[in-house]
């Protein structure tokens, strides 16, 4: 058997208020969001491509189709070089939209994390490594942080 390479080329989030998502993680990510179609939007990111649609682009899933604001059983998490800058700039950019789940906190393992949830409910985890120990793990991971924090 030969073995398969398989990489995550992207995840996606279904939604019944593109704009408000899409407004959302370009807010988050600094990314341009890409329409495809008036259905379906991508933002690249340096390690990952983020993807928004509507149910109507998986209407062909009829066996338990993906439905909007229902994910209870992932956090998405994003790796940043400011995680309080950030957030200063989620706080100023989206004032009441943004839902604060926690503010940023110093994690046992070494990152600062701020919790956030999306306008469909979904968990968010942004966080900086910012003790050596967790520092010298995410440099020991893809994505890495970019090198002005090693």
């Amino acid at each position: 058997m030969t073995p398969n390479t398989v990489q995550l080329a992207s995840v996606r989030v279904i939604t019944d208020d593109l704009p408000r998502l899409v407004r959302f993680y370009a807010v988050l990510t600094g990314a341009t969001p890409q329409y495809l179609t008036d259905d379906f939007v991508e933002l690249v990111t340096p390690s990952a491509t983020f993807a928004l649609s509507t149910p109507e682009r998986v209407a062909f899933i009829t066996d338990n189709p993906p439905r909007a604001a229902a994910n209870r059983t992932a956090i998405v998490e994003f790796v940043v070089e400011d995680v309080k800058a950030l957030f200063a700039h989620l706080k100023a950019e989206l004032g009441d939209d943004l839902d604060i789940v926690q503010e940023p906190t110093l994690m046992p393992w070494g990152n600062l994390s701020v919790l956030i949830r999306d306008p469909e409910g979904a968990l968010v985890n942004l966080y900086t490594p910012v003790t050596p120990q967790a520092r010298q793990l995410q440099q020991n991971r893809t994505p890495q942080m970019p090198p002005v924090l090693r």
